[in-house]
């Protein structure tokens, strides 16, 4: 890869849900696919908002402030909706829905600047906290340490050199997590289509919570037919852009669920699709005649047995 990833970014295209108050956890355990009434210290949550046909309305990352204060980090084209759906099921829990964006600082860290106190890799949902600010670390990106930082509105960012948003987004797309899903693939998956129950995104021991019913019988009923993976091509890829095989020209065979311009040219991409075209290939962006997408697999194991 490149040094090119190296630096600290701003995250524009992110936003902060805060969840605040003693209901706070129990609330959030009923609403998302991963557990937070039992989050251990040092971690944090990867997790989605599903309807209740499972598919995903949005994803977080999950960062506990204090014991009844969470910041729920998630594209900012989403927020506002998510929020007042979120707020829907507020009902008599002692908990406070607001958008916290403005309160907050928020930084992608890429390369030296990622890396933990003593100089360690952060591992993928290790939560450090360094004063009022707070690390989590990310899935690499080809070797990369990558973090998320949080902290106060005010507060200085962490020592480092400027990184381009494009390029960070571009690392988001070479670790092949998809943490903050965006509003063209809005209900377009459910969490094992963009590989979450692999990435820490699902927890199939927790209680009930919206779509939780599907997303169980896709996990242990071999029900599902599509999978996440990095692709490139020449043409342009965005989010929710179509994929076909050259054999149908009619039928889409996959999605883009996160796209990014590669420093060394052409588009880098996390892609869901269907398996049986990602085995037999000849897939192409946009229409069957268009630009051949080159799948290159996932940088991480596909879980096998939970």
């Amino acid at each position: 890869m490149t040094r090119t990833l190296e630096g600290i970014a701003p995250l524009p295209h992110l936003g902060i849900i805060r969840a605040l108050g003693e209901d706070a956890a129990r609330f959030l355990q009923g609403q998302l696919t991963q557990d937070f009434v039992l989050i251990p210290p040092g971690q944090a949550r990867l997790a989605a908002f599903c309807n209740a046909k499972g598919r995903m309305q949005a994803s977080f990352v999950g960062v506990q402030l204090a014991p009844d204060d969470f910041a729920l980090v998630t594209s900012r084209d989403l927020l506002a909706q998510t929020l007042k759906r979120l707020s829907m099921f507020v009902l008599r829990a002692k908990v406070r829905l607001s958008d916290a964006t403005e309160a907050f600082e928020l930084r992608g860290l890429a390369g030296e600047p990622a890396r933990l106190a003593g100089g360690a890799a952060p591992a993928p949902w290790v939560h450090e906290v360094d004063g009022v600010s707070h690390r989590v670390g990310l899935y690499r990106a080809d070797g990369v340490p990558r973090a998320l930082w949080l902290a106060p509105a005010g507060t200085p960012p962490p020592a480092g050199e400027a990184l381009d948003p494009a390029l960070w987004q571009w690392g988001e797309v070479r670790s092949g997590v998809a943490t903050q899903l965006s509003a063209p693939v809005y209900e377009a998956f459910v969490p094992q289509m963009v590989n979450y129950e692999s990435v820490g995104g699902v927890n199939f021991k927790k209680g009930c919570y919206p779509g939780q019913e599907v997303v169980a019988r896709s996990q242990f009923r071999g029900t599902l037919k599509r999978r996440a993976f990095v692709a490139h091509a020449e043409a342009p890829l965005a989010a929710g852009g179509e994929l076909f095989q050259a054999s149908d020209p009619v039928q889409p065979c996959g999605l883009v669920v996160l796209g990014a311009q590669a420093p060394a040219g052409g588009w880098d991409a996390i892609v869901s699709v269907q398996l049986s075209a990602a085995q037999s290939g000849d897939i192409h962006v946009g229409a069957a005649s268009g630009a051949a997408l080159a799948l290159q697999g996932q940088p991480y194991p596909l879980l096998e047995d939970i």
